[in-house]
């Protein structure tokens, strides 16, 4: 399901407009990426939770040459 697919379920199932839906649904994900930013856990009961998760810089090899390359720390929400 993608946004738009999210807008018009919640569209469907309550007395909203389509504007009105859109807006509940920004509302919802600007919520989400402000708390996560902060760094915060962001927990849906019931359904999923996201969190931001900072992993340490690590060798790596290229698979193509095999030569070594340095992994940068990298920051992933999960």
């Amino acid at each position: 399901m993608n946004k738009l697919e999210l807008i018009q379920a919640l569209k469907g199932t309550s007395d909203l407009s389509k504007s009105e839906a859109a807006a509940v649904v920004e509302l919802l994900f600007n919520g989400m990426a402000n708390a996560l930013t902060k760094g915060d856990r962001v927990e849906i009961r019931g359904l999923c939770s996201f969190f931001v998760k900072e992993y340490d810089g690590c060798t790596g090899r290229n698979p193509k040459t095999g030569d070594k390359v340095k992994i940068s720390e990298e920051v992933t929400i999960l």
